[in-house]
């Protein structure tokens, strides 16, 4: 679904969206000005991206005990219609980028820290 169908159809937009990123990668991305995506966004044909009630399953399931993680905040509006809404993981509808991801759609990033307990510790306004 588009971001347009989405708030037609009275789905609540999450703001923002989540992209979990090896800082070499992200560092790359912010010297060249634009993020392709990683190989598994590559592979898929499009970004992955998870919301706030989703990205901590997603780090768990997809990057667990990894370090030199980054957790970079993404403005939905700002993605147009090559963002679109669609059924993943149990059914629930995950953000997928259909092309590149400009950095003018980026509202943070921060590191992704292990926590002792193996478990990365998201920032603080996300606790």
């Amino acid at each position: 679904m588009t971001f347009a169908a989405l708030f037609a159809n009275g789905f609540a937009m999450e703001q923002p969206i989540y992209k979990i990123v090896p800082r070499a990668m992200w560092q790359k991305a912010e010297a060249e000005g634009v993020f392709n995506g990683a190989p598994v966004d590559e592979a898929d044909g499009y970004i992955h991206f998870s919301t706030s009630a989703q990205v901590r399953e997603t780090a768990a399931k997809h990057f667990s005990g990894q370090h030199g993680l980054v957790l970079v905040a993404v403005d939905p509006e700002k993605l147009g219609d090559a963002l679109k809404w669609e059924p993943s993981r149990g059914g629930a509808l995950f953000p997928h980028l259909y092309g590149s991801l400009t950095l003018d759609a980026v509202l943070w990033m921060e590191d992704l820290p292990l926590g002792p307990d193996g478990y990365h510790l998201f920032p603080g306004s996300m606790r």
